[in-house]
C-alpha cells in the first residue's frame, strides 16, 4: 500500500468524523499518536480536549448546551504502564480496566459493539501503542454495523510490529459525510508522517473542516527516552 498524503486525504473529506493515527516519526525517534474529533450538532460541536493524569477527556465547553453526555464525554486517552490506549469512546475504559486484570486489547473490545445511535451506528475505533526495548508496536481495531444491520457486529483488528519510519495508519469512523452517515471501509490508511509535532499537529489541523472540526490531541513519545510530548488544539479555546 503506498503512502498517502494525510493533508490531501482530510481536506477531500468533510466529515470523517472521529479519527485515529497511530506511527513512527519520520526520524525515527517517536511513537506518534493522533486523536481528532469533528461535529455536525451543537452536543458533538460543544466540547473540548483537557488533560486529565497522562491521558486527556473530553469537557463540554459551555455546560448549559450540553443536551446528552452519554456519547461525547469521555476519556479518549489513558496510559497503564508502557501502554497508551486511545479511542473515540467509553471502551477506553473497557480496555483499561482489561489490561489491568492481565487481559488483551482485543479481549476488552470484544465485549463491547458500536454505538447505538442509529441509524449511523458510529463505529467504535481503537487503538494501543505498546513500548518495548526502545521500540514499539501498536495495534488498531474497529467495530462497526454490517452496512446499517444494528443487529449485527463486525470486529476487525489490525496488528502493525514493526513500523516503519515517516509512516502511519489513519483509520475514522466514516467514510464521508451523509444520511445515515456511512461507516469506514477498508483496512487503516497509510500515511506519511512528520518528524515535528509542531508542524504536524498544525497540518492535521489545517486539513479538517474548518466548520467541522472539534478538537485534536497529537503525542509524540520518545523512544530513547519515554519523554512525552503533548499538543491540544480546540476550535473552541
Amino acid at each position: 500500500m503506498s503512502l498517502k498524503d494525510v493533508s490531501a486525504l482530510l481536506k477531500a473529506n468533510s466529515y470523517p468524523g472521529r479519527g485515529i493515527l497511530i506511527g513512527k516519526s519520520a526520524d525515527g525517534e517517536n511513537a506518534v499518536i493522533a486523536y481528532f474529533i469533528m461535529g455536525r450538532s451543537v452536543n458533538s460541536r460543544n466540547r473540548i480536549f483537557v488533560t486529565e493524569g497522562s491521558g486527556i477527556r473530553t469537557q463540554a465547553h459551555d455546560p448549559l448546551k450540553l443536551t446528552d453526555p452519554s456519547l461525547v464525554i469521555y476519556s479518549p486517552v489513558k496510559v497503564f504502564g508502557d501502554v497508551t490506549i486511545v479511542t473515540n469512546g467509553d471502551q477506553t475504559d473497557t480496555i483499561y480496566d482489561c489490561l489491568t486484570e492481565g487481559k488483551s486489547f482485543e479481549d476488552a473490545l470484544r465485549t463491547r459493539e458500536f454505538e447505538p445511535d442509529a441509524p449511523n451506528f458510529t463505529p467504535r475505533v481503537s487503538g494501543v501503542v505498546e513500548l518495548s526495548g526502545g521500540g514499539f508496536r501498536y495495534k488498531l481495531s474497529i467495530l462497526k454495523s454490517d452496512r446499517g444491520n444494528g443487529g449485527s457486529c463486525l470486529r476487525y483488528f489490525y496488528e502493525y510490529a514493526a513500523p516503519v519510519n515517516g509512516k502511519g495508519r489513519l483509520i475514522h469512523t466514516y467514510v464521508c459525510d451523509g444520511s445515515p452517515i456511512p461507516s469506514f471501509e477498508g483496512e487503516p490508511t497509510a500515511v506519511a508522517i512528520d518528524r515535528d509535532i509542531d508542524s504536524f499537529s498544525s497540518l492535521l489541523w489545517g486539513s479538517l473542516n474548518e466548520d467541522n472540526r472539534v478538537s485534536l490531541f497529537v503525542r509524540y513519545i520518545s523512544l530513547k527516552t519515554g519523554d512525552v510530548q503533548t499538543k491540544i488544539i480546540n476550535k473552541n479555546i
